[in-house]
């Protein structure tokens, strides 16, 4: 193996949404050892540098589920955005159904309505972590308008106007499966989008090549390494496409079982230091050089 890619939610970071400290070990030791470190995130670029640069991390980042690439230095290598008029089906579709949902564009992540946000989040919050106070709810719910910046606006028809503005993905959640079901099947087979999922509880669509399969292997190509010398690690289905490209394939204890199936090796959950410990199984063997 020449190049680790990591997903970031559900994998690298555990519940409390940090690298551990034994994830960070496990990563810098490969790096000593030559390998590359890549992390691919269904997250914008700044939520996705956040908790990378609280552990002492930099990183490439394939962003937005491939929508974008950046370099360690912050430049943009590829970007892949939706085209406007699927946009605005998507998003008609989305507020025919009641849905919240959210825009990330080259100018920030966009939506209309912070209540009905807040009570979203604080319901999936709930359902995820029933052990936790109303009070830690809520704040978990505020700290994602932090972590994502996300912009309050009136009308989506505003996103519409901005000149230049490109749509790179659009999350929509629900807690009604049957919506989340009727909204896939209604642009299921659209040439012109990629409709995955991070969650039970969302879709995420993005052009067919924001995908970050494709945009690792664009990445480990302008690193003269093949896919076959990468090593993914991921928990859900906005993983499969670099899952199922790589030579080493790893699934979290956590992940989705549809994941592990389609995995060469399975690890620990991200609170129990997954990464790390999938890391260090595939370091202990790769042959070691002889010191003469």
């Amino acid at each position: 193996m020449k190049l680790i890619a990591t997903d970031l939610d559900g994998t690298l970071l555990n519940e409390k949404g940090e690298v551990s400290r034994k994830n960070a070990e496990a990563i810098e030791r490969a790096i000593n050892q030559g390998l590359k470190f890549v992390v691919a995130t269904g997250r914008s670029y700044g939520a996705a540098e956040k908790p990378l640069k609280e552990a002492g991390l930099t990183a490439p980042v394939i962003c937005l589920n491939g929508a974008q690439t950046y370099s360690e230095d912050k430049t943009v290598l590829r970007s892949a955005p939706l085209g406007r008029t699927t946009a605005k089906h998507i998003q008609e579709l989305c507020d025919r159904a009641g849905m919240y949902f959210e825009f990330f564009t080259s100018n920030g992540v966009y939506s209309t309505n912070r209540e009905h946000f807040l009570e979203v989040m604080i319901d999936i919050m709930k359902s995820a972590n029933p052990s936790l106070s109303e009070e830690e709810i809520i704040e978990g719910a505020e700290q994602r308008f932090q972590d994502e910046q996300v912009e309050f606006i009136q009308d989506n028809e505003e996103v519409f106007a901005i000149e230049g503005l490109e749509i790179y993905k659009i999350l929509a959640f629900s807690l009604h499966k049957e919506k989340l079901a009727d909204l896939r099947q209604a642009l299921q087979g659209k040439e012109d989008l990629a409709i995955t999922s991070s969650g039970d509880i969302n879709l995420e669509f993005n052009h067919p090549d924001a995908q970050k399969g494709i945009a690792l292997q664009f990445l480990a190509e302008t690193m003269e390494i093949g896919m076959e010398d990468v090593m993914t690690l991921g928990d859900n289905f906005n993983d499969a496409s670099m899952l199922q490209m790589a030579g080493r394939s790893v699934a979290m204890g956590n992940a989705e079982k549809e994941i592990k199936d389609m995995c060469s090796h399975i690890t620990k959950t991200n609170d129990e230091d997954g990464v790390a410990a999938a890391i260090d199984e595939m370091l202990s063997s790769i042959p070691q050089e002889s010191s003469d």
